[in-house]
């Protein structure tokens, strides 16, 4: 255990005995390369959800069935599940930065084969190609991030990617509406929708030729100077000093005294229990049903009552929710506990699906209020989920894995994440035309009763300390002990 571990942190956890992370141009060289970096969840909010406007003109164009259109839906989220494995693996082995110039060529491929795409196939391959670059940026970009943010602001800088995502998000359903409100049902308006994804994708590229690598990858590949030298430009001097052999002690340490592969963390309880909870927190992000919302938002509001154009401009209000919500959530994630905002924002969701369950149930289809009223605890869940759940979820997948297996429990638990929302893409207009929107957020409601039931009993609280302390409590299970409400 290093020696600067001594000073009595937030909420009387034991945090490193660092200088302090006093004001300078540091602050703004960090913010620069989280903001760079952060066009990754860009283009993933942009690419995950586009389909939600462009899906109705574009099945007419390419004679789409209702099982087709979840097949492209999904197929991008298929793709995004190999993405999630093998970018980790990719940017262990290659470096996180170098990883994401790679994803900026990709999500630019995978713009220009959708745009171009004459037929069902093509589109096909088109959005996995954009679901590899999406699985590999949602696990290498947080960590990315994770890796150098100082502790004090770890969680409001690693949300930053959320933020983007759900900027990326609401630019898709206002590029849809704008786009779908000039040329209507004009041929060829998705290939318009498409199209604006690329333009991120170039702004990553070049932006990320720039950006310095993590120094705790380079710790990792033994560049202990190369890392110090990173450190210098994102830290007060005498902070990166400390924080620079902090890093190498800890990396000696698991070096020595833990081998970190796969069948290491299989054989080790604790190593193998912190992976089940990344896993069961990303699983339980897409049982809430979010992405029902940001893929099938159109078809939800027309179930709903709104007529088709009405529908695509309604769908823009849980995207200007989204937004607020992870502008709320970066505010508060360096003062709340990250256990408190999982409860209650499971409670909420679970709460937010009964009454649009209900609610479908007593204002029958024809009731002039039933579109609006429905509307109205849509938003409410997406501002719950958002506030309280998304940018919690990844910040905590980002920092809750020991520095050798970051890479591998990042991808796992991202891998299931996408599974799990694959299956949702794929099934979720299946879903709907057979039970409606009462029956599939009844469902909504008890997976969430049983996500909420895992938080309360598994996720230990992560805020308040060091990457190197966190490690040094996950190794030794003492990150467990304080299961407190």
């Amino acid at each position: 255990m290093s020696d600067t571990q001594s000073q009595a942190g937030p909420q009387g956890e034991a945090a490193h005995a660092l200088p302090p992370l006093v004001p300078g141009a540091h602050r703004k060289r960090l913010g620069v390369v989280a903001l760079v970096a952060t066009f990754g969840g860009l283009l993933f909010g942009y690419d995950t959800s586009v389909i939600n406007g462009a899906l109705n003109p574009m099945s007419v164009e390419l004679h789409l069935t209702t099982f087709t259109q979840g097949v492209v839906t999904s197929s991008l989220l298929f793709g995004a599940a190999v993405g999630a494995i093998t970018g980790g693996r990719l940017s262990d082995a290659w470096g996180r930065r170098k990883t994401i110039i790679l994803l900026a060529v990709l999500f630019f491929i995978g713009a220009l084969t959708c745009v171009v795409a004459p037929s069902f196939g093509v589109m096909v391959a088109g959005r996995i190609i954009l679901g590899l670059a999406v699985g590999a940026a949602s696990t290498v970009v947080p960590v990315f991030l994770a890796e150098l943010a100082p502790f004090e602001i770890r969680g409001s800088l690693a949300g930053r990617n959320e933020m983007m995502i759900v900027a990326g998000q609401l630019a898709a359903f206002i590029v849809n509406a704008i786009i779908g409100d000039i040329w209507g049902d004009g041929g060829g308006i998705w290939r318009i929708m498409l199209a604006v994804e690329a333009l991120p994708a170039v702004a990553l590229f070049i932006g990320m030729l720039r950006m310095p690598e993590s120094p705790r990858w380079l710790v990792k590949q033994g560049r202990y100077d190369d890392a110090l030298s990173v450190l210098r430009t994102l830290r007060p001097a005498d902070r990166a000093e400390a924080e620079a052999a902090d890093i190498r002690v800890v990396a000696k340490e698991e070096d020595e005294q833990y081998k970190v592969d796969w069948r290491g963390i299989l054989t080790n309880k604790w190593l193998l229990r912190i992976l089940l909870v990344g896993i069961g927190l990303g699983v339980a992000q897409q049982v809430t049903g979010i992405n029902a919302i940001m893929y099938y938002g159109q078809t939800v509001l027309d179930q709903a009552g709104f007529s088709g154009e009405a529908a695509l401009i309604a769908n823009v209000a849980p995207g200007v929710i989204a937004v607020i919500g992870a502008f709320i959530a970066l505010r508060m994630m360096d003062h709340f506990s990250r256990r408190k905002t999982f409860i209650l924002g499971f409670a909420l969701t679970t709460i937010c699906h009964l009454l649009v369950g209900t609610c479908s149930i007593l204002l029958p289809a024809g009731n002039p209020a039933r579109p609006y009223l429905l509307l109205f605890l849509i938003v409410a869940f997406v501002g719950s989920m958002q506030t309280f759940l998304n940018v919690a979820t990844w910040v905590t997948l980002s920092e809750i894995f020991p520095l050798r297996m970051r890479a591998f429990g990042m991808g796992a638990s991202v891998l299931m994440l996408w599974l799990a929302d694959a299956f949702l893409g794929l099934y979720f207009p299946t879903l709907i035309a057979a039970v409606g929107i009462t029956g599939s957020f009844f469902l909504f409601a008890a997976l969430n009763v049983l996500a909420l039931i895992f938080v309360c009993t598994q996720v230990p609280e992560t805020r308040g300390r060091t990457l190197e302390k966190l490690e040094e409590d996950v190794m030794t299970g003492a990150i467990y002990k304080k299961l407190s409400y």
